[in-house]
């Protein structure tokens, strides 16, 4: 189902009631972009979450995102996809995002402590469920807007296809 044929996420929303979600979108994502995770690590929990959630236009778009911007090399950005990374205060922040996403919301007091013990603070785990919320507010809304990540379309990112999930 197509919200609005041959778009990508940014054009969809421009249209009627969806200016809402962008205006939400967009408040958001500034908010977290002023917080304490940097940009690296909301790009490696953005991949995360899509790769997850098998949402190819966000896990193209943060493909091309942690490459070109946050210049994370090719293989941090699969450890990524992975809830994983090389730095062990950026690992226990995936993985507490991937283990919050998979609860639905909830954790076992054991990954807390795990991510506490790792360094991660009171107000990062905060902003952990902040940016898993947006990360799965455009994954959602990508998968059923079935946005384009064609290269013959207007489609801005190289296509990145999720791993196949057992």
């Amino acid at each position: 189902m197509r919200l609005r044929t041959g778009a990508n996420m940014a054009a969809t929303l421009r249209y009627g009631s969806l200016l809402r979600v962008a205006t939400c979108w967009l408040a958001l994502s500034k908010a977290l972009g002023d917080g304490i995770i940097p940009a690296p690590v909301r790009e490696r929990l953005s991949l995360a979450t899509a790769e997850s959630n098998g949402c190819e236009y966000c896990l193209s778009a943060h493909t091309f995102l942690a490459a070109k911007i946050a210049k994370l090399d090719t293989e941090e950005i699969e450890r990524a996809r992975h809830a994983d990374s090389s730095d062990p205060h950026t690992a226990a922040r995936l993985a507490l995002s991937d283990a919050i996403a998979r609860g639905h919301g909830t954790t076992d007091e054991i990954t807390l402590k795990s991510a506490r013990a790792a360094g991660v603070t009171d107000a990062e785990i905060a902003e952990v469920v902040g940016n898993l919320a947006l990360n799965i507010l455009t994954n959602y809304f990508n998968n059923l807007a079935d946005t384009d990540t064609d290269t013959d379309t207007d489609n801005e990112y190289p296509p990145v296809r999720p791993h196949a999930h057992s």
